[in-house]
């Protein structure tokens, strides 16, 4: 009971700094409706989300929990504000581990109506079981407050599932496989390289060096250009030259 009601004046304080016209005066109404008629109110908080083997709060993803309100009052009420804390398993000794965000809803629910709100939050915290509370402020036609608690159960805080297709699970097994390699050829480097017989390297041939011939140069046969001229023209003994005539000379005899 102290656990709900430090929630219920938690819930008060947020529902001042919201509005801003109540303070003091909310808080102490709270307070006297603990000795005033219970309210004809039922709330039931169920989770879309839960598996058949509870319900799982999964780190970095936000939680939904689906709050139902049935009003059997001959009046309409409204709910102002819905909450949480998160505690230990411990009965006797149980401690509030955190918080959850209040949120205001004003939502107003007529006589023998039923009105469901949806109500998230999302927790980062190390994978235990702990104990959920869910409790919701709701206000009569008169202005008194009321403490109506939705859900009281143990939940499981888990890690989000991870996949092997996941790229820090990919770039962690490539360095633990490259860490490992390194190990293992260091090792074998070490301590069994040097109890192996080293091969011989076999030496490169000798590369042949080729002369490099020159080719002769070809000559190219003059091209003599012919000339084209009318033979009608010349004179026939620039044509037909006489042959050179030889002469028979005498030799002188010496006396």
């Amino acid at each position: 009971m102290a656990r709900f009601s430090f929630l219920s004046l938690a819930l008060l304080s947020v529902q001042a700094l919201i509005g801003g016209g109540l303070a003091a005066g909310s808080a102490e109404k709270a307070e006297q409706s603990a000795d005033a008629p219970q309210l004809a109110l039922t709330a039931k908080a169920s989770f879309p989300a839960s598996e058949i083997f509870g319900v799982k709060l999964v780190n970095g993803h936000p939680t939904q929990a689906l709050i139902t309100f049935t009003n059997d009052e001959p009046a309409p009420v409204t709910v102002n504000f819905l909450g949480g804390t998160l505690s230990t398993l411990d009965e006797e000794n149980s401690q509030i581990v955190r918080n959850l965000t209040a949120t205001r809803y004003g939502v107003e629910i007529p006589a023998g109506e039923t009105e469901s709100l949806s109500y998230s939050f999302t927790n980062e915290m190390h994978p235990q079981d702990l104990r959920l509370s869910l409790a919701s402020i709701v206000s009569d036609s008169e202005g008194r407050f009321f403490t109506v608690y939705a859900y009281n159960g143990t939940v499981s805080v888990v890690e989000p599932e991870t996949s092997i297709f996941d790229p820090q699970i990919i770039f962690l097994y490539f360095f633990l496989l490259a860490s490992f390699s390194g190990v293992v050829y260091f090792f074998y480097a070490v301590w069994i390289a040097p109890y192996f017989p080293q091969k011989r390297k076999a030496g490169k041939p000798a590369e042949k060096k080729a002369a490099v011939a020159k080719k002769p140069e070809e000559e190219t046969p003059a091209v003599s250009s012919a000339t084209t001229y009318n033979a009608e023209w010349i004179p026939d003994h620039h044509i037909n030259r006489p042959g050179a005539r030889k002469v028979k000379g005498r030799s002188r005899t010496r006396v």
